[in-house]
């Protein structure tokens, strides 16, 4: 299987994302628009699968290709074809049903038997020979795990060592949520069809989905008439939120940033989220923390200014800020609880991380100038809810944390979620290097030091997450995931948040 966590989805992919539910109605009406069928849609879909499949394994002579009861079933029929008229050999194997097919489908089936093609019952043995095998069992409509007879088609092709080729999105992976209840297709490549959907890239996708392609079947302009509330954020879009400096620019353009936290045995916490933010273009970073972590800490990084964390301090602190970021390493104890109290009321940007999000789950409070960066356990706590719920519909949690708690909620992990009031988007950078300690308190501190350099909420909400994954991609590929420390993102952070120069070295 295609190592996801390194490689990485094409640019070129649409940033526009559709409602798994709302794609499969608009279908007709934008097949409607350009005087097609949706039959002649079909086709297009498995002319275009087959062609991404021919081309990734120009030199595979039999494929396998596995037909569900519904049209990416119907799918598969015309990839087969296809197949066969390039002089490819096929064994097609299909589901049978007491329903009849779709009508496309249906036809689909039709146009195959016509070629001459056979259809195979699903249990039949499997020929030795086979070099591909494509993957049309199930589609975007699946909203629970596959039955049993589904499942053991998939697990069989999951352990056979032919690549699997998803049509429109691997068979067991909920279209709308990134959710796998059941048996799921792990894919080396998917061809998704019209438009992106969220379980594509969030939940579980990168497990499964594999090498995202997409075409949208010659519908790109009645879709670029069309608003969608969701987007795909990633790496070449930094441009846009991060130009270059004016050259006359100080440090106070650029944000007097104040990160508070660090109890005992978490210096390291306050400190990452530091010099992340110095890493980031903030213009001054002021940390207070416990009076033990200020030497170790200004000998780390002097850049940094570093205070004890005292009611005086903190309340001069919170007059001269900008931004503040509080929570990594702030404990739960009376003292981190007592600078929370005070900080809550700040009217400016803030960021909430770490120990400050399960004290708001404790008392919440709903406030409009805050981002909250929870990891799916944090967000449990914060919805009062089980992980397992967070996670079997990560857009909906992100959606719910902005009800209860107001602003910008970040809910992180494989596919990250950025949610506000009006907007809706998925991170499509980062890998599982970043599954070790302290990254949360680095994205903390970029998060901040985007919000002093005056970028809105939402705005630097999203290009943060996308700098954070983006440094942690460029480590990857030149080190590999294992290993990867969060202090280690610091030498790629620089060269990320200054795009303009990437841009010119074609880096």
């Amino acid at each position: 299987m295609t190592d996801h966590t390194v490689k990485k989805n094409p640019a070129s992919i649409p940033h526009s994302i559709w409602d798994a539910d709302d794609l499969r109605r608009a279908e007709k009406e934008a097949a409607d628009s350009l005087g097609l069928t949706l039959y002649e849609l079909m086709q297009r879909a498995g002319e275009a699968a087959f062609t991404v499949s021919h081309a990734l394994y120009p030199q595979s002579t039999h494929w396998l290709i596995l037909c569900g009861h519904g049209n990416n079933g119907g799918d598969g029929y015309v990839v087969a074809r296809l197949a066969v008229a390039a002089g490819i050999r096929v064994t097609l194997l299909a589901l049978e049903s007491n329903k009849p097919l779709p009508e496309e489908a249906g036809a689909a089936r039709e146009a195959w038997l016509n070629a001459g093609g056979v259809i195979h019952a699903s249990d039949i043995a499997w020929p030795d020979d086979i070099d591909v095998i494509i993957d049309g069992l199930l589609g975007t409509g699946l909203r629970s795990a596959p039955r049993e007879g589904v499942a053991a088609l998939i697990e069989q092709a999951n352990a056979h060592s032919a690549p699997v080729v998803a049509l429109d999105i691997p068979s067991g992976l909920i279209a709308q949520t990134g959710a796998t209840p059941g048996a799921v297709i792990k894919a080396c490549h998917t061809v998704t069809f019209i438009a992106l959907k969220p379980g594509l890239l969030t939940g579980k996708a990168r497990d499964v989905v594999g090498v995202l392609h997409h075409n949208a079947l010659g519908l790109e302009n009645w879709l670029a008439g069309q608003e969608t509330h969701l987007a795909r954020f990633e790496a070449s879009m930094l441009a846009q939120w991060l130009p270059p400096r004016r050259p006359t620019s100080h440090k106070g353009d650029h944000g007097r940033l104040v990160i508070i936290g660090g109890d005992y045995g978490t210096a390291g916490a306050i400190r990452m989220a530091g010099e992340a933010a110095v890493r980031s273009g903030a213009g001054l970073v002021r940390v207070l923390t416990r009076i033990e972590n200020i030497a170790p800490i200004i000998t780390a990084r002097p850049e940094l200014m570093v205070h004890e964390l005292t009611p005086q301090t903190l309340e001069e602190s919170l007059e001269w800020a900008d931004v503040v970021v509080i929570g990594p390493g702030l404990g739960q104890q009376a003292w981190g609880k007592q600078a929370l109290q005070k900080t809550e009321n700040f009217r400016k940007p803030m960021l909430w991380d770490a120990d400050a999000l399960n004290l708001l789950a404790i008392n919440p409070d709903k406030r409009h100038n805050r981002i909250l960066t929870p990891h799916p356990g944090e967000a449990a706590r914060l919805l009062n809810c089980s992980v397992a719920e967070i996670e079997n519909d990560r857009l909906l949690s992100a959606q719910r944390l902005v009800k209860r708690y107001g602003g910008v909620a970040v809910l992180k992990g494989a596919g990250t979620v950025v949610a506000c009031d009006d907007a809706l988007g998925i991170i499509d950078a980062g890998n599982a290097g970043m599954a070790s300690g302290g990254m949360g308190d680095v994205l903390s501190g970029i998060i901040g030091a985007l919000l002093g350099q005056k970028l809105p909420l939402y705005d630097a909400a999203c290009a943060g997450c996308v700098a954070h994954g983006a440094a942690a991609d460029k480590l990857a590929a030149q080190y590999g995931t294992r290993g990867m420390l969060a202090t280690d993102l610091f030498c790629t952070l620089r060269r990320v948040v200054n795009p303009d120069v990437i841009d010119v070295e074609n880096d």
